[in-house]
């Protein structure tokens, strides 16, 4: 348990010092949400200074992000000066449209990576190994940018899958079940787009821990007396690689992230991307914070998570006492 009180203190402190880092970048940066008010003939300098002061602007650095660390503690996570709003509803709806496409991109993206590894690294150097390692090199230099404007291309020729948002009009008047069925509908290109982009990556991953740990000694062994392939795959050669293959899984986790991000963008689903661009765009410096440090928390959630399992996995991570 000390092992995952370490990880659980780690992933606090980093949090801290990416909260630290966004109000330092944020305070380098050019300008604020009110100074496009400077532009405007019909508001006075006066104007805006109050404005200025009254949203604390104008104190110093460390008082902002004490003043903001209280927020964070009330769960308001800042306030948006564009919504007028604690920033912490905002961000939380976003955040669950976000989810609504992670969690099933990385589900599909694993339940897909792994037999394909596997199958992979079982034929090692033959003809099917040789077509999943052309097919995921084609896959890894595909931008997924590209790849998300090539699938919505299609969507808009063949006017199967909507392209863009995340329902459609008229969807509170649909039946429960029609209701989910436009969602899926919906989520179908963008989930395409970030299993296709983690793909490669998992895969060749899962391939080479699987095929180092088919030459080891004992696995040999294994087929000398005859215990069937299948066992010797999914029992003890999966097993076997399961360390890299978890903290692989933490890892994947940020990526999809880091790709989904843009992908919203892109494909108009309401999630953190767009309302972190616009924040950005608007200068609305606590939205932007937010949003980093919930990106923040999603990716350590990750990492965390992978630090549990291992540490349920492993038994020598378990029996450990000393320091990591």
């Amino acid at each position: 348990m000390n092992y995952v009180l370490r990880r659980f203190g780690h992933a606090v402190l980093l949090l801290i010092g990416v909260s630290i880092l966004s109000f330092l970048f944020s305070s380098l940066a050019p300008g604020n949400y009110f100074d496009e008010m400077r532009l405007s003939a019909q508001i006075s300098q006066e104007t805006v200074s109050a404005l200025r002061t009254h949203y604390n602007l104008d104190r110093p650095l460390a008082w902002r992000y004490a003043h903001w660390l209280g927020s964070v503690a009330r769960g308001d996570l800042g306030f948006s000066f564009a919504y007028n709003m604690p920033t912490a509803p905002l961000l939380w709806s976003r955040a669950r449209n976000t989810l609504v496409l992670m969690v099933p991109a990385t589900l599909i993206a694993w339940l897909l990576a792994l037999p394909i590894g596997i199958w992979s690294a079982e034929r090692r150097g033959k003809l099917p190994d040789v077509t999943v390692t052309l097919v995921s090199a084609a896959l890894l230099v595909i931008p997924d940018l590209l790849l998300a404007l090539g699938l919505l291309l299609v969507a808009v020729r063949t006017h199967i899958f909507p392209t863009g948002g995340m329902v459609s009009v008229g969807y509170r008047d649909l039946s429960w079940g029609r209701r989910l069925q436009d969602v899926v509908l919906h989520m179908a290109l963008p989930v395409t787009v970030l299993v296709l982009s983690s793909l490669p990556t998992l895969v060749r991953h899962i391939r080479a821990a699987v095929a180092d740990e088919l030459e080891t000694g004992f696995l040999r062994a294994a087929r000398a007396h005859g215990i069937p392939r299948r066992m010797r795959l999914y029992r003890y050669a999966l097993r076997a690689a399961a360390n890299p293959l978890i903290a692989l899984f933490g890892f994947s986790l940020g990526t999809l992230l880091s790709g989904s991000l843009m992908l919203e963008v892109v494909m108009s689903w309401p999630g953190l991307g767009p309302l972190l661009l616009e924040a950005i765009l608007a200068r609305d410096v606590y939205l932007v914070i937010g949003g980093v440090l919930l990106s923040t928390v999603f990716l350590v959630s990750g990492n965390l998570l992978a630090d549990v399992l291992l540490y349920w996995a492993d038994p020598r991570i378990r029996a450990e006492r000393g320091p990591a």
